[in-house]
């Protein structure tokens, strides 16, 4: 059974290389791999999973350092350490090739995972995606160069500081979407988690994918928002340019977490993609 939106949490806990993993899976039939980008959790997709869940069998997950999933020790949330856990994951669920959804950082994890560690796909969808540089946004480049001072800000001005940043995420933010988006990284154990990913983040973990773009031959979705204010939907022409093949697709009415401003049409494009 599906989670109600307003009380999203995945069931099952999954032991990888680099820590422990929530996920779900929901549905029957081919598989379709979900993976959201930052600062996000599965929580982005929990309107887009019953719309795909009536003929795909959709699993969902959290990146290591994001929303239920926790790090080991001496582990960082990087580009790299996600795309290995979703190789390690594939095998775990055993799917031989699956449909691969990546938003944000999500797309340069599948791409990572499909490229770099050889997971085969079906088909690859990338929204909103941060492949091709430069991707960080000026926030979080400052936080790169600042991080110790962001480490030691005190927890409620860090919390009031991240609160608006996730607002810009979307086009239209609803206060109960943005109090479950905040959620993971609420007090001073939050905020190290949130600068942990930001100062693991970088576009080497990408640049080795974008060079190997040109060998893709899955079928390739790029879909973007259309009022993407973190990655301009130009960034979107670039990435399909780039990919043989690749179709090019526009969510009306969307920001960056096009899922989250619009689930319908998100996950209509992705029916109509998968076939």
């Amino acid at each position: 059974m599906l989670a109600k939106s307003e009380t999203w949490q995945l069931p099952h806990r999954v032991r990888v290389s680099g820590g422990e993993v929530a996920t779900g899976v929901f549905g029957d039939g081919p598989p379709v791999v979900l993976v959201h980008g930052t600062p996000a959790w599965s929580y982005l997709w929990r309107e887009v999973v019953p719309a795909l869940a009536g003929q795909y069998a959709v699993h969902v997950w959290d990146l290591l350092g994001f929303g239920d999933s926790r790090l080991d020790p001496g582990n960082a949330p990087s580009i790299a350490r996600q795309a290995r856990t979703l190789a390690e994951l594939v095998e775990h669920w055993d799917l031989a090739a699956p449909n691969l959804v990546g938003h944000d950082i999500g797309g340069g994890i599948v791409l990572r995972a499909h490229l770099i560690e050889q997971v085969p796909v079906s088909r690859l969808a990338l929204l909103d995606a941060a492949v091709l540089g430069p991707w960080n946004t000026p926030f979080t480049e400052h936080m790169q160069r600042h991080a110790d001072a962001y480490r030691t800000m005190p927890p409620d001005v860090f919390g009031d500081l991240i609160a608006a940043r996730l607002r810009t995420a979307a086009h239209r933010m609803s206060d109960v979407a943005a109090a479950a988006y905040l959620a993971p990284w609420a007090g001073a154990a939050g905020q190290q988690r949130w600068v942990d990913q930001v100062a693991a983040v970088t576009f080497e973990d990408t640049g080795e994918v974008v060079a190997r773009l040109g060998q893709i031959t899955a079928p390739t979705l790029v879909l973007w928002g259309e009022h993407d204010a973190w990655l301009h939907p130009s960034t979107g022409d670039r990435l399909a340019a780039s990919i043989p093949r690749a179709r090019r697709a526009t969510v009306i009415g969307a920001g960056h977490f096009v899922a989250e401003d619009n689930p319908r049409d998100t996950a209509a494009e992705l029916l109509k993609f998968f076939g």
